[in-house]
């Protein structure tokens, strides 16, 4: 595994603490220099970018959480993340509450947090929810989710719905599962798409995620839909999956 700069990710010592260390999802294994140059766009926007800097702990960012489709019965929950100031007086020390009742992610509380850690909880529940589903290997996941946003990202300037106005932002769509050889033992997610919703006029710089499982290239209702958007914020409407790519 290439190692980075801790300094330059602070997300990789959550990725650790989340069991993601050596296979995470915010290191990617290539070999290339780890100069600033070297990181895709994806990749400094998601986890190298300082999203905190505009919370003023003691703080907490409040997220709505959507569930739907027609593989499961679906739900609606929410996902809080409390900031507070670390004993030297930076922000932040990060706690997370993921869902709800017996739907509750359990994680791990942050410390020294400068990325919103709302992305990698999001992720990280992700893994576990594919591993449910395909009986598949929670790091085989993890790896091509990485390796779409380091490679084959889809980035574009976007605007939101927040709080009555709109915002401009940021939109990062990678499909990770398309090009994947082993996409034959999970195929009816194969067109997994996530989309990551940035703006610094949120609080914590996330706007929301979204993941949407069904056909590639297809309109009808997914199989699964999963949104969380932050309290105040209305998600775009979500158009096709892409369409397959050959593997």
């Amino acid at each position: 595994m290439f190692a980075r700069s801790a300094r330059g990710l602070c997300l990789l010592a959550l990725c650790a603490g989340l069991n993601l260390a050596g296979d995470n999802l915010a290191s990617v294994s290539v070999a290339h220099a780890a100069d600033a140059q070297d990181y895709s766009v994806a990749e400094r926007s998601l986890f190298m970018t300082h999203h905190l800097r505009n919370v003023s702990p003691p703080s907490t960012l409040h997220y709505r959480f959507h569930k739907g489709g027609t593989a499961e019965a679906g739900f609606d929950d929410k996902v809080a993340i409390h900031l507070e100031r670390e004993p030297n007086g930076a922000c932040c020390a990060g706690r997370g509450e993921f869902l709800s009742a017996e739907r509750r992610v359990v994680l791990p509380d942050i410390e020294h947090a400068e990325g919103n850690p709302v992305i990698l909880y999001f992720l990280e529940r992700d893994v576990r929810d594919m591993q449910r589903l395909t009986k598949g290997q929670p790091n085989h996941f993890r790896k091509r989710i990485r390796m779409a946003i380091y490679n084959d990202a889809r980035v574009r300037d976007a605007q939101f719905d927040y709080q009555g106005q709109r915002i401009a932002g940021q939109e990062i769509a990678i499909s990770p599962y398309l090009a994947d050889p082993s996409r034959d033992r999970f195929e009816q997610y194969a067109g997994k798409e996530y989309v990551f919703l940035l703006s610094d006029a949120v609080p914590g710089g996330v706007f929301g995620i979204r993941t949407r499982s069904g056909p590639a290239g297809s309109t009808a209702e997914p199989l699964i839909l999963e949104e969380m958007v932050i309290d105040g914020g209305t998600l775009p409407v979500p158009t096709a999956n892409p369409v397959a790519k050959a593997s």
